[in-house]
């Protein structure tokens, strides 16, 4: 009998238990389905439609099923060969160039003997937040021929005639990768402005002690201590490089040629330009998904990760 009780008192705490878990449950549930709903509406089923689509061809939407011919003509197509030339471009030339740049200033505006701080912060972070179109058409001003670049250039005895930015094919690129860093080397130095300065500063001075330089400390002390830092943000300014589209856009049009001409901007010419072939953009916009996986894995295995 006593046996029987003892054993009722411990099932009624376990029931107990299993009820207010199961509402706790059900509670956590309800806050986040209708969060993971609306993921599964507005970003996996499209993802899957796209992909269903990249097998299909034919003008607008009457479309038929072709297999993998729109991934075979990928590797034929003069016009998407030269787009992912000039992405990879911008790429191997921007992104290393912000990453350090950023990392430069981060450093610098760390210091705390560093007056103003907070105005060379804010000036520098601004660009990222300023408008897309806004600020690509004032970059178009600039630069064109008679815009003030030249003019200060010619001012100062730099160069002796004005230099073609919008119109040459080289110096349309050099613009692009200007334009772009101008917008978000802030934004990456913010990332790494908060990574400093929650290192403890008596690391740097047992260095000082040791005697290790400012370029010592720099290399043997914040790079690796912002390692997992520099891995994200060259991680997300790939994935942005490579779907590049605003700044062409607005600044080039692509031009001259096709000089500046970016794979999103094929993508969309693709679908809103030439004769809509939404197959066949669905395509090209998966090879921006295997870029981005491809770059992505090199990235973690320079640096050293072992879970790539």
């Amino acid at each position: 009998m006593q046996a029987t009780t003892k054993q009722n008192i411990e099932t009624k705490p376990r029931k107990y238990n299993n009820k207010l878990r199961f509402k706790n449950g059900l509670i956590g549930w309800s806050f986040i389905s209708i969060a993971t709903a609306m993921i599964c509406i507005f970003y996996f089923y499209p993802m899957v439609q796209a992909l269903i689509l990249s097998f299909q061809s034919g003008a607008g939407t009457n479309l038929q099923f072709v297999g993998f011919e729109n991934y075979k003509r990928l590797f034929t197509d003069p016009t998407f060969i030269t787009a992912v030339k000039n992405t990879v471009i911008y790429l191997i030339i921007q992104v290393p160039v912000m990453i350090i740049l950023a990392l430069f200033l981060s450093v610098m505006l760390n210091n705390k003997n560093l007056k103003l701080k907070g105005f060379f912060r804010t000036a520098i972070f601004l660009p990222c937040i300023t408008s897309l179109v806004a600020y690509s058409v004032v970059f178009k001003y600039l630069f064109s021929t008679d815009g003030i670049i030249n003019k200060m250039l010619i001012n100062l005895s730099l160069i002796a005639e004005p230099i073609q930015w919008l119109t040459d094919p080289f110096w349309a690129k050099v613009t692009i990768i200007i334009a772009i860093t101008w917008r978000w080397t802030g934004y990456n130095m913010i990332f790494y402005l908060s990574a400093l300065q929650n290192v403890d500063n008596s690391i740097y001075e047992a260095a000082k002690i040791d005697g290790a330089n400012a370029f010592q400390q720099f290399f043997k002390i914040t790079i690796p201590m912002l390692k997992p830092i520099i891995l994200f943000t060259s991680i997300t300014s790939t994935i942005g490089t490579l779907q590049l589209f605003d700044e062409v856009m607005n600044i080039t049009k692509g031009g001259p040629g096709n000089a500046t001409l970016t794979i999103s901007q094929y993508i969309y010419d693709l679908s809103f330009k030439y004769t809509p072939d939404f197959g066949y953009a669905a395509t090209v916009s998966y090879a921006i998904v295997i870029m981005i996986i491809f770059f992505s894995i090199i990235q973690f295995k320079v640096a050293g990760d072992k879970n790539a």
